[in-house]
């Protein structure tokens, strides 16, 4: 029975974020401006709003639950990555070297989501946000369940770790058009005022995900030996997904279309080619968008894979207790998102991110200090507080990235900013840092010099941004 507890953790986040998605339904795009309303009112609000604002309720709850299933497809990966694909996909190297050769596939995925926001980004400004969403997340999680059937090495030879890359491929070009269109469903068609908040909730979906994702990997392992997870058990984490695409499938087609998008089309005022467009009148605002997402793209992975990793294996840690790390990490973030960047809808979002960037510097090394004493709570405390910093500066995105860019290439420009960041830091972390920590002859001082470093161009990316909380996103400004 106490196996059971984190799936049953799992679903009661999942009922959290409905609950969320609820509230968001008293926001709805004609919301007076003025202090952001605590949970008393909203719950007295609510009985008295309808029509549009119940319409807004539903884009919330498949723009923040179907982001979470579709980082959930995402995180499961990573963290199989770290755990368990280099004996089951790579078991002729040794486990440093068979490591590497993991966290390469898992850098695979995110050097296609630029190809996916590119491809997705022209649907979403062509054709509609709402219909490229629905695209995007059945892409992802088809991809997530035949990963759960994949056969190991040891069944089919090298066609396992060929069809795992392909796969990783299909996931990473799904995820590559998702982030933009759940975004956007928000921030065009919620208030004004209000818009650091809404554009918040979609980011929930990635410490939600990750939530999950860590709790039912803690179940699993929980509830079988060693050998039965090398054996079949880590293939649970991948084929639950089954069950949450059907949930998010649902919950997308019930929504509308975003109202900025809807107002273009009734205008004629559509991109013929958003990639084009966006490559010639808004090149540097897609500069400016990767560069302040590098310190989340890149940042979050040293925290959730390659920390697993050097935890469990160079400094011979449980594997459970890295996992705790990654779920308080989570947690911390999941709880900052929402009230840091309602803040930032009074004081904007260049003051908040450029706090948390130099925050990030300044803490890089000191995490690792208190990872490397070994102490249990001392590294829960540190992940934690990672969380905290990493969730201020990835929530400010979900309305700092949408408001660089006019509303006919909003979809391609916020998705191709972020994605190439991910390939560019994401995906590349993990590897670069264990490589860096190998050549280093084990020392850990590479990692949190490459996270700080990261932060730094953040920062100056920050630095050059202007402050976008007070434009309008509608197509005529």
């Amino acid at each position: 029975m106490q196996s059971f507890y984190p799936f049953s953790r799992a679903i009661a986040l999942f009922w959290g974020l409905r609950m969320i998605a609820d509230i968001s339904e008293t926001l709805p795009a004609d919301a007076p401006a003025g202090p952001v309303p605590v949970l008393p009112d909203l719950v007295l609000q609510s009985t008295a709003v309808h029509g549009a604002a119940g319409s807004f309720g539903r884009s919330a709850l498949a723009a923040t639950v179907g982001t979470t299933i579709e980082w959930y497809d995402f995180q499961v990966y990573g963290l199989a990555a770290a755990l368990i694909f280099n004996g089951q996909f790579f078991p002729n190297f040794d486990p440093v070297a068979g490591t590497l050769l993991a966290f390469a596939t898992f850098a695979v995925g995110f050097v296609a989501r630029p190809i996916g926001a590119i491809i997705f980004g022209h649907m979403g400004d062509r054709i509609g946000r709402k219909s490229t969403l629905i695209t995007t997340f059945l892409l992802t999680g088809i991809a997530t369940l035949l990963v759960g059937l994949l056969p190991n090495y040891q069944t089919i030879g090298v066609f396992a770790p060929l069809l795992l890359v392909l796969l990783r491929l299909m996931q990473g070009i799904g995820l590559g058009g998702e982030w933009g269109g759940a975004v956007l469903i928000m921030t065009e068609s919620g208030a004004q005022s209000r818009r650091g908040l809404l554009g918040s909730l979609p980011q929930l979906g990635s410490p939600a995900g990750l939530v999950i994702a860590t709790l039912v990997f803690a179940g699993t392992t929980a509830a079988m030996n060693p050998a039965q997870f090398a054996s079949w058990g880590w293939r649970l984490p991948f084929l639950l997904s089954i069950v949450l695409v059907v949930v998010g499938a649902f919950a997308r087609i019930s929504m509308p279309e975003s109202s900025a998008f809807a107002q273009a089309k009734r205008s004629n005022t559509i991109a013929r080619f958003p990639l084009l467009e966006t490559l010639t009148t808004q090149w540097r605002e897609v500069l400016l968008a990767a560069g302040l997402f590098l310190v989340t793209s890149g940042g979050f992975y040293v925290y959730v894979t390659f920390m697993v990793a050097y935890g469990s294996t160079s400094l011979g840690l449980p594997r459970q207790l890295m996992l705790n790390g990654v779920l308080a990490f989570a947690i911390a973030e999941l709880v900052i998102i929402a009230p840091v960047c309602a803040f930032s809808d009074r004081i904007g979002r260049r003051p908040v991110f450029i706090m948390a960037a130099l925050f990030t510097i300044a803490f890089a090394f000191p995490l690792f200090w208190l990872v490397n004493t070994k102490v249990s709570w001392l590294i829960l405390l540190g992940m934690a507080i990672g969380g905290i910093a990493n969730g201020v500066l990835f929530g400010i995105m979900g309305s700092f990235g949408p408001e660089l860019f006019k509303t006919r290439v909003r979809y391609t420009g916020a998705s191709l900013g972020y994605q190439l960041s991910a390939a560019l830091g994401g995906g590349l972390t993990p590897l670069i840092a264990t490589a860096l920590v190998k050549w280093a002859d084990g020392n850990y001082w590479p990692a949190p010099a490459w996270l700080a470093g990261l932060a730094l161009v953040s920062l100056v990316a920050a630095l050059l941004a202007p402050e976008t909380r007070a434009r309008s996103l509608s197509p005529e400004s």
